[in-house]
């Protein structure tokens, strides 16, 4: 069956406790160009399927779908708040009240304080009241900060904003404890995903719901991380590679990685992943670097589910301190070597 859509859904739900279904990619079961009709796309896909050519997508379990689509919809949520939040910040703004200027976060409880009073009434006020002890900002730099005006039409639209941000955190706490009871199946999983660094209850909740516990489904961690989106594309013609880009793939599962890479690379207490990803900053670049980061966290939780034990960091500060196989190399390739890793060569003195 060719994936179009939503549309296979229902009918892969309805026979797949009867059959043994091949949902296909369109991209894997393309017909030739002018020669497309629904008709000859059926006989297409029928013919490559008897010579054994269609490799089926990976289709998790059914209460895996459902915790899946639970997560994705509190992704949606998340950046729903987000978008509501620009356009709060957008009408004061334009109303002249800067005040993310002088607060790091201008939804925090001070911040929020200051604004109900800005809501209440366009008249001046004495901000020195509404501060925390603990704001470090001088209080003549707030009170400049909030010399502005709000017209009528601003301030009702900011009134709506907030309002319908309290009902995205009402939703979004509703969603997060439906999700709490679905995944408390899987908790013996979750707690081994969350014993590697940077992965919390919600991260491996999320990572958990895309790939399912059963790492049998792929055959080995690069698999995984191919299907994640973390590995270079394949696209050499003639001895030239064309691109060595990432693919598009893992439109969840890769952000959220990236996010526990980003975090745990800012730790110090994981030193067999910091120097891991400062090594590779040095020669390939941030971006390269933590989708490195990236993958190695996705091939860790690959084994950690596979063998049902958990993050050992000792098995990379093992192979780090590994010494090198001996091999020989021409002085100039040694000297390349050593500029990779960041050395200056400087010649030699005479004599």
């Amino acid at each position: 069956m060719e994936s179009t859509g939503k549309y296979w859904i229902p009918i892969y739900n309805t026979l797949e406790s009867t059959c043994q279904i091949v949902l296909a990619h369109p991209k894997y079961v393309k017909a030739i160009r002018g020669k497309k009709t629904d008709e000859k796309d059926a006989k297409w896909i029928a013919d490559i399927f008897k010579h054994g050519l269609v490799s089926g997508s990976f289709i998790p379990p059914a209460d895996i779908r459902q915790l899946r689509d639970l997560m994705r919809y509190r992704w949606k949520l998340t950046h729903y708040t987000v978008g509501e939040k620009n356009r709060a910040q957008n009408c004061l703004t334009v109303s002249n009240i800067k005040l993310d200027d002088v607060f790091s976060d201008v939804f925090g409880k001070t911040a929020s304080a200051i604004t109900d009073r800005l809501l209440e009434s366009n008249e001046p006020f004495d901000v020195k009241p509404y501060l925390n002890k603990r704001i470090k900002t001088p209080a003549e730099k707030i009170q400049a900060a909030v010399d502005g005006e709000m017209c009528a039409e601003q301030a009702e639209k900011l009134r709506i904003i907030r309002s319908h941000m309290n009902s995205l955190d009402l939703c979004k706490a509703n969603l997060e404890s439906l999700i709490l009871s679905t995944a408390q199946k899987f908790l013996p999983q979750l707690e081994l995903v969350m014993t590697v660094p940077g992965i919390q209850s919600y991260s491996a909740i999320g990572i958990i719901s895309e790939i399912g516990v059963d790492m049998s489904v792929f055959p080995s961690s690069k698999h995984l991380c191919s299907w994640a989106g973390l590995t270079s594309q394949n696209n050499e013609s003639a001895g030239e590679k064309k691109t060595t880009r990432i693919s598009k793939a893992g439109a969840y599962i890769k952000p959220l990685l990236v996010q526990c890479a980003l975090t745990v690379c800012k730790s110090s207490k994981h030193p067999e992943i910091r120097n891991r990803y400062l090594s590779l900053r040095k020669r390939r670049g941030h971006k390269k670097a933590i989708i490195a980061i990236a993958r190695m966290l996705l091939t860790a939780i690959y084994n950690i589910l596979k063998k049902n034990e958990p993050y050992n960091p000792e098995l990379y500060l093992r192979c780090n301190n590994t010494p090198p196989e001996h091999r020989a190399v021409s002085v100039e390739d040694a000297i390349f070597i050593l500029q990779r890793q960041g050395y200056l060569i400087t010649p030699s003195a005479p004599g």
